[in-house]
């Protein structure tokens, strides 16, 4: 394929995205990816896998996430691209890693459309059960494709606000557990010895620390999309850094903080896989409603993470259209300056894998869920490799600089022995070995393809 613009040369101003997101955009932008139900909800698997020690879970994914934003965010502050790390990779390992690490993002992206999609209609169906949940899952595909078409300034105002109602009920979970430890809130279950309790701070032993790892890792991905997002905002730069530095600091406080005080406001034996651990502690709170309106906010959540796997999905698509890896038409903008076609065919995807999950549930979509299980630790890796080249291959940059990734290289080495060691660990346990070989057979027939296409082979883009 060829790159619709020659070398040398700038597309049109009306053919570039418009640069309207803000950094407040950006920072709810990288929260919004990062904090979902996988916190609000499935938290609760983790909590019955390792007891009161998945606090250490949490502690371990959130260092390896701040260590992988703070290599994206490097080289996101240096030259900030809308295909981000697919970029990058390019640029600092060789075309064929861009080609096959974009397409595997945007098929992870594509296909999560539809599971936040069908996620969310199972709720609404559960208060309106005459509604079909496929046709409500096919109407907020198409509600979410309307909004990112009208210009990436709605989608941030959507996701800004979406993504605040989480971060309120976080923080208001966190309050809840702090006045009812102080015997604000009466509680007949708060107490410091729930640690100690019902079996220790290990009840499982230190392996279940482990064990819990990739769920809650999981859980954090797409706090990347703020590095893909910061070419459309005005002052690219500032707003990733602002962004990586908030994203950093506030994932850890949300996830850690919330889990840390609700363990010490109940047992963590009260806590029941699958049920939301925080609707548990309002429930044992005497707190009324909380049910419903926990509901409300993993709704909300859902929504949020559908409208940031559209925007992530279409704006990868884009970037590959831009540098030759995507046909022509996908590089193309609307009158407000939205990727037109690269969202309309994001949203195809996650509407033909909503029809599929209505017809063929037990096959074809749980094929399609399974192909994007370990496409997190995949693409994380090659942020650390493409971060381990940059260094090699750019100019030396100041210690003293906005973003700069400490350790090098030894850092990289331990991150990328870490995740292939999480790669090998999913392939030996029976309940993600299935989902870990269709990930990887995925991905390496995308980097043959990447390498069939691109003939030069793994050669660096620096010439």
């Amino acid at each position: 394929m060829s790159s619709p613009h020659q070398a040398g040369s700038l597309p049109p101003a009306s053919q570039k995205l418009a640069r309207s997101l803000r950094p407040r955009h950006l920072s709810m932008i990288a929260l919004g990816g990062a904090i979902g139900a996988g916190l609000l909800v499935a938290s609760s698997t983790a909590i019955v896998t390792a007891g009161p020690a998945v606090i250490l879970t949490y502690l371990l994914a959130g260092g390896v996430l701040v260590l992988v934003m703070r290599m994206l965010g490097e080289m996101s502050a240096r030259t900030p691209e809308t295909g981000s790390f697919s970029v990058y990779a390019r640029r600092f390992i060789g075309p064929w890693a861009g080609f096959s690490v974009g397409w595997l993002y945007w098929w992870f992206w594509s296909v999560t459309v539809a599971i936040e999609a069908t996620a969310a209609a199972q709720i609404v169906t559960a208060w309106l059960p005459a509604l079909p949940q496929w046709l409500l899952a096919l109407v907020f595909v198409l509600a979410f494709m309307g909004l990112n078409l009208l210009s990436v300034r709605s989608y941030g105002e959507a996701e800004f606000w979406f993504s605040s109602i989480k971060v309120g009920a976080i923080a208001v979970i966190i309050v809840v557990g702090v006045l009812a430890l102080l015997g604000i809130i009466p509680s007949s279950t708060a107490s410091w010895g729930n640690y100690s309790a019902s079996g220790g701070f290990f009840p499982h032993g230190g392996g279940a620390v482990f064990a819990a790892l990739l769920a809650v890792i999981f859980s954090m991905f797409g706090a990347e999309i703020a590095t893909v997002a910061a070419g459309e905002s005005s002052n690219p730069a500032v707003a990733v850094t602002k962004a990586v530095r908030s994203v950093m600091f506030r994932v850890l406080f949300f996830y850690v903080g919330s889990v840390a005080v609700t363990l010490l406001v109940i047992p963590w034996t009260a806590v029941t896989g699958g049920v939301s651990p925080f609707v548990t502690m309002f429930e044992l709170l005497g707190i009324p409603w909380a049910g419903l309106v926990m509901n409300v906010v993993v709704l909300t959540a859902l929504l949020s993470c559908l409208n940031a796997s559209l925007y992530a999905a279409s704006r990868m698509v884009f970037a590959l259209a831009e540098q030759g890896d995507a046909p022509a038409t996908f590089s193309q903008v609307s009158s407000t300056r939205a990727p037109q076609n690269a969202i309309v065919l994001s949203s195809l995807i996650g509407l033909a894998s909503v029809l599929l999950n209505y017809f063929m549930p037990d096959q074809v979509f749980a094929l399609l869920v399974n192909s994007t299980g370990g496409v997190g630790i995949f693409v994380w890796l090659i942020v650390a490799v493409s971060h381990l080249r940059s260094r090699r291959l750019l100019p030396a940059r100041s210690e003293q600089s906005a973003l700069y990734s400490p350790g090098w290289p030894w850092v990289n080495y331990l991150l990328i022995s870490a995740l292939v060691a999480l790669l090998i660990y999913m392939g030996v346990t029976e309940a993600h070995r299935l989902e870990v070989l269709i990930s990887l057979a995925v991905a390496l027939t995308l980097s043959l393809i990447g390498f069939r296409v691109h003939t030069g082979g793994p050669e660096s883009g620096i010439k």
